[in-house]
């Protein structure tokens, strides 16, 4: 049986589907002994992670946190001109996805063509793939989502010898007239990922689509995330400008807005000014894809932040980000002096850009978490235990929970296949659950 039907179509699957799945206690976070439970109706179970009703490590979302993030940021883009299409790969989460299009997003981008097809199949109408597809599978999906009318794929280009194999595939399976694979150019720099190199080479790929039926170059992009300095970013977006505006005297592009998009969450103030600094002769829409504002984070993010606020000349709407995505774990052993074992590993909660950080403790009978003292630190993490440098004077003892703030949230939502959704009290009001 075809996976894909024809026309583009998929099997359209929506938040209801979701609600309906079966749980069981073999599911990471649940008790254990649950049979037949309901993904909806976990939050009508009465669960308080801070009652121990959950075994923990347990992943968990403050929802009302998640909430003012994502209006924060519906505001921020509305004030200054410029619209969001939040990267989906760091929830991959369709209820995410859809709290994300409700307040405004302008389409969800995705790096791989799974998760395209998640996007597809849970009814989401555009789609950047912030990729170059190049093999015959990738492309074909391509070409198959474009078939459908109602949706827009927009993918990236950085080579000509790329644009050929689109354009041949495009040749065999030729797109509807007026729904074309629409390429975006992207501009690289010298030591960093994927981007044309020169301008030189940035405009014969321009060209290239321009020339190609199926395709249409809709504008460019580029992911100035890898800088540690806003300087090396502002040369980034000059250079995607300056091409974006050679490309249009020259007549290249369609008859759409051309579409400019860069994509961190770090440095989104930079893209912005820079994006509202360009003046071209026709419309433009100007895209940011930070995804990880929506949970935001405890390290890297948050300090990125802290420097937005203090730099930016953007209009910064009233509030601001909070860290939302939270992992708790038990204090479990106290083996020898300055060091503790906590139930929460690698296979638990980011570590790449950052140990976690413990941002609270409880005991059974405290009234609410209390701040974690200064002094603690997480030492390292192996597959399930984490080592905290525990001061002489700390409070806590075996049985107690601390809750972990985290770095980097898209390599803490791909280790959970639910996240618990929890009020301020940390009762159970829902679960978010993910596609990786």
């Amino acid at each position: 049986m075809a996976l894909i039907a024809p026309g583009g179509a998929l099997p359209r699957l929506s938040l209801a589907d979701i609600d309906d799945q079966r749980l069981d206690g073999l599911s990471k976070g649940l008790p254990p002994g649950i049979s037949g439970l309901r993904l909806g109706d976990i939050g009508t179970q009465g669960w308080n992670v801070l009652a121990g009703d959950l075994p923990l490590p347990i992943a968990v979302i403050r929802e009302s946190v998640l909430r003012r993030n994502s209006v924060w940021m519906s505001a921020f883009t509305a004030e200054n001109g410029l619209v969001i299409a939040p990267h989906g790969k760091t929830t991959m989460a369709p209820q995410l996805f859809d709290l994300q299009i409700a307040d405004g997003a302008w389409a969800i981008t995705v790096a791989t063509i799974q998760q395209l097809q998640v996007c597809r199949q849970f009814g989401v109408r555009r789609v950047i793939l912030a990729n170059q597809p190049v093999g015959r599978q990738e492309i074909a999906a391509c070409l198959d989502a474009v078939m459908d009318e109602g949706f827009a794929l927009y993918c990236l280009a950085d080579s000509v010898e790329g644009v050929a194999l689109l354009a041949e595939a495009a040749r065999r399976a030729p797109p509807p007239s007026g729904n074309p694979l629409r390429i975006l150019v992207e501009i690289g720099f010298m030591g960093g990922r994927t981007g044309a190199r020169s301008r030189a080479e940035a405009m014969a790929i321009a060209r290239a689509i321009s020339g190609a039926a199926g395709l249409q170059l809709a504008g460019f992009e580029c992911f100035e995330g890898l800088h540690s300095v806003t300087a090396g970013a502002d040369r980034l977006l000059d250079d995607m400008i300056d091409v974006a505006l050679a490309a249009e005297a020259e007549g290249l592009l369609g008859p759409d807005p051309m579409v400019l998009s860069a994509g961190g969450t770090a440095l989104f103030d930079r893209v912005g000014e820079k994006l509202n600094a360009a003046s071209f002769a026709r419309s433009i829409v100007k895209v940011l894809r930070s995804g990880c504002y929506l949970t935001h984070d405890s390290t890297a993010y948050a300090s990125a932040f802290r420097r937005i606020v203090m730099e930016t000349s953007l209009t910064l709407p009233a509030g601001g980000l909070e860290p939302a995505l939270e992992v708790w774990a038990y204090v479990q052993s106290r083996p020898e002096r300055g060091r503790s074992l906590l139930t929460v590993g690698k296979r638990d909660i980011s570590y790449d850009a950052g140990m976690p950080v413990p941002l609270r403790w409880f005991r059974q009978g405290m009234s609410n978490p209390e701040p974690m003292p200064a002094g603690h630190t997480v030492l390292a993490l192996n597959d399930q235990h984490c080592h905290l440098g525990t001061p002489e004077d700390s409070p806590l003892q075996v049985g107690d929970m601390v809750g972990f703030g985290i770095g980097h949230p898209c390599t803490t939502f791909d280790k959970w296949a639910l996240l618990m959704l929890v009020d301020d009290d940390y009762g159970v009001r829902g679960v978010v659950r993910t596609f990786f």
